[in-house]
């Protein structure tokens, strides 16, 4: 049939291109999200709060999580970006409306 040592390159190149290059693929994509991260940007932080960035650092992010509360994380802490930096309110009707009909 083959020689085990051919065998086993096959099995690895299946779990390659099944497992580790997707996997890789996410991690950079996330990795980029990470960085293009701007004031305005409504994340959800590996801890479940929600927030809207409030200003940029580097490394840290100052997020607005309810009226007069501002915490600073970590950028590698946030784990999805909800929505791209809404200057207002105005986009948000339309989309409820869809949702209550």
């Amino acid at each position: 049939m083959g020689s085990p040592i051919v065998m086993m390159g096959v099995v690895f190149a299946i779990f390659y291109f099944l497992i580790i290059r997707p996997q890789s693929k996410a991690q950079k994509a996330h990795r980029e999200k990470l960085s293009r991260l701007k004031k305005g940007d409504e994340v959800v932080t590996t801890g479940g709060l929600i927030g809207t960035i409030f200003s940029v650092t580097d490394e840290v992010l100052m997020v607005d999580i309810a009226d007069k509360v501002r915490v600073r994380i970590m950028r590698s802490q946030v784990s999805s970006l909800l929505n791209e930096g809404k200057s207002d309110g105005a986009t948000d009707a339309p989309a409820e409306k869809g949702k209550s009909a």
